[in-house]
């Protein structure tokens, strides 16, 4: 969006990158949440540690198939920065919150922290980040209009809003880097919440033998170590579970650019089907996957009650500053409309959405318990 030189030691794709590791946004990821809210133990997976994952996931596959590994670093650490604290739990209290106000998306609140919230340059709001980074963090899972625009959701206004100064195609597929990014997601999400499954106590590794692709690999481990230890086991299952999707991603991928012999990252986009793709197999044991977690990990009763609490925070937190905007820290509060208007409901979002779930359950405190400190 602004005109900038070029670096002499590193590619616009690469100064992507590593705007994107030094902002704000990228450090508080390490206390947002994935499933579990970060008081609950040091060892489960954050917004962070789960972004690292996918950025290796992306950049090995991008790397094997000769596509540009810094686009698809950038895209996986830059995937998550719009997230809410507490997860989904956060994320569907303040959609719901903002359904009078424009509505809240977590990608289309990536855009905007990319590039209006962070405030780190002397010439720009954002990290001014190159086009084909903006189109994937906004399109990753695919076309936001189209042919089947009907069974498409409206488009955020924060999009809409960017789109028409900066067209970012809304109605193509990603580039090629973006579509493996998204599918390094699904990778990194399904088989480490296994892990963090596992580690609470919500399911058993005797839970898993059922699960497609999930118990044959639990059975071929088992054959080859009889006997392992349960953690070096269940490392060993997710390892090749890992290894599994992953070269399923490259084999099918690889058949579709030979059938569909695209010459540019243009022609992919305009393909109509995606070029990153899960051969139809895999595909059947990614949804199995899915549906068992979300049965035994996603809806169990311990995960539901976090996500209570965590629903009812956001909510009382975004209520009292709609409505208080003369509670909000000073450098908010002089950005802020009259109460309750559309302008304030906008900025009290940035800063609710913003939060890490620390800081989060720490403001929630000092506005609602009367003898906490202020």
């Amino acid at each position: 969006m602004h005109a900038e030189p070029e670096n002499p030691s590193r590619t616009a794709f690469q100064r992507d990158r590593d705007r994107i590791i030094h902002c704000a946004a990228f450090r508080r990821l390490e206390h947002k949440t994935q499933v579990f809210v970060h008081h609950e133990g040091d060892n489960y997976r954050s917004r962070l540690t789960h972004s690292l994952e996918v950025a290796q996931i992306a950049r090995s596959v991008s790397r094997e198939l000769g596509l540009n590994e810094d686009i698809a670093e950038a895209l996986a650490l830059a995937h998550d920065l719009g997230h809410t604290p507490f997860g989904h739990a956060g994320e569907d209290a303040l959609a719901e919150a903002m359904a009078p106000h424009g509505g809240f998306d977590h990608n289309a609140q990536t855009l905007r922290i990319v590039t209006l919230l962070e405030s780190r340059y002397a010439g720009f709001d954002g990290l001014n980040l190159t086009w084909e980074t903006l189109e994937g963090v906004v399109k990753h899972n695919g076309p936001l209009r189209g042919a089947a625009q009907a069974a498409m959701p409206p488009i955020p206004e924060t999009v809409a809003a960017y789109n028409r100064d900066h067209d970012l195609e809304l109605d193509s597929f990603a580039g090629p880097e973006a579509q493996v990014a998204a599918l390094a997601d699904d990778i990194a999400y399904n088989n480490h919440d296994i892990d963090d499954a596992l580690r609470a106590g919500l399911i058993t590794i005797e839970d898993l033998r059922e699960v497609a692709l999930v118990g044959p690999t639990l059975a071929e481990v088992e054959q080859a170590h009889p006997g392992l230890e349960r953690q070096r086991l269940t490392h060993e299952t997710i390892r090749r579970l890992i290894d599994h999707m992953v070269k399923d991603l490259i084999g099918e991928t690889r058949a579709r650019i030979a059938r569909f012999a695209p010459q540019s990252a243009q022609a992919v986009r305009e393909l109509g089907v995606p070029l990153a793709a899960f051969s139809e197999p895999m595909r059947a044991n990614d949804r199995a996957l899915k549906e068992f977690l979300y049965v035994n990990m996603y809806r169990h009763f311990r995960v539901n009650r976090m996500a209570s609490k965590a629903r009812r925070v956001v909510e009382e937190l975004f209520a009292l500053f709609v409505n208080e905007p003369e509670c909000l820290p000073t450098e908010w509060q002089r950005r802020a409309e009259k109460p309750e208007s559309a302008e304030t409901a906008r900025l009290v979002c940035d800063y609710v959405a913003g939060m890490t779930d620390r800081y989060a359950l720490e403001e929630h405190a000092r506005l609602f318990e009367v003898t906490a400190r202020i």
